[in-house]
């Protein structure tokens, strides 16, 4: 058996068809009560896609360690990777070499979501449905397939029949193709990682257009509920800029807690774990962390 086969998790039912929560006493993982605390439970399950058609802010970082950060936090979290390069399945431990079925058998063959999906190895209540090479192919895939902005929203709806998580986690390319509309149409909710450099805020504008037109035409409860600032150096006059630039732009949305640069946030994915599996104590795994905590926070009165 090889390593990676000897890491997969496989896939229990039964931890979907309760919604009871997990509590800091079911983390097979040496973390401690007073850094771990229960999160709030959101009344209904709340899917988020997090989108950014600018490369390099962190997107896929931030999608896998608020997924940590909340399942560690005692709930169920899914993480569908739409991304081909797969690197929010790396990041979490999970096989998604070529041939392994995943986000591309769900969205182009119509295969369930439960028949495809891995748990993270390192940490209990997280799931992930990965993304292979092959998922390069789906946009191709689905230019001739009927109702095709609707094919992942679709396979979530009958998950959601069978099955309880309290978060579903979308990472997407970034690119405006299919599969990010795909993600877009399927979520209610969607988060925007910026990264606090030059620029900032390029292409968020062109994003905030789309999601404007999946509103209008597909997706009437799509709302951008959360903007998390990432890479920001509080060593210099730029981060504090950009921050302020976009706390201004997105007051409301904005979290009070910005992902510092970090070294360990950098390495973790080369060991097939987040960084809160890799490195707890990190600067970096306290702020997502911190993040996550927010987020399920106002989920709770969302």
């Amino acid at each position: 058996m090889s390593n990676s086969s000897a890491r997969r998790v496989a896939f229990d039912e039964d931890e979907f068809a309760t919604a009871a929560p997990l509590t800091p006493d079911d983390l097979a993982i040496d973390v401690s009560r007073e850094t771990v605390t229960a999160l709030p439970r959101p009344a209904v399950p709340r899917v988020i896609v997090i989108a950014n058609q600018k490369g390099g802010v962190g997107k896929t970082t931030t999608a896998v360690n608020i997924a940590a950060g909340l399942a560690l936090g005692g709930l169920k979290v899914l993480v569908v990777d739409m991304d081909p390069q797969g690197n929010a399945s790396t990041a979490l431990g999970v096989e998604h070499q070529e041939g392994v079925r995943g986000t591309y058998e769900v969205v182009v063959d119509g295969e369930p979501v439960e028949s495809v999906l891995q748990s993270c190895p390192d940490i209990p209540g997280l799931w992930v449905v990965p993304a292979t090479i092959d998922l390069a192919g789906a946009e191709i895939g689905l230019v001739a397939t009927v109702s095709r902005e609707t094919r992942l929203r679709n396979a979530l709806a009958d998950f959601f029949t069978k099955y309880y998580v309290d978060y579903v986690l979308i990472d997407c390319p970034p690119s405006l193709g299919l599969l990010t509309l795909n993600a877009l149409v399927a979520a209610r909710e969607i988060m925007i990682p910026i990264q606090c450099e030059y620029y900032a805020l390029e292409g968020v504008t062109q994003l905030m257009r789309t999601i404007d037109l999946v509103k209008g035409r597909l997706n009437d409860d799509l709302r951008l509920t959360t903007v998390l600032l990432t890479m920001f150096d509080a060593r210099t006059n730029l981060s504090s800029q950009v921050a302020d630039q976009v706390r201004q732009h997105f007051a409301a949305q904005t979290l009070p807690t910005a992902i510092p640069r970090s070294v360990r946030v950098a390495e973790a994915p080369s060991y097939g774990q987040t960084v809160l599996s890799y490195h707890l104590a990190s600067a970096g795994a306290q702020a997502y962390l911190t993040a996550a905590r927010e987020i399920a926070e106002r989920g709770a009165h969302l």
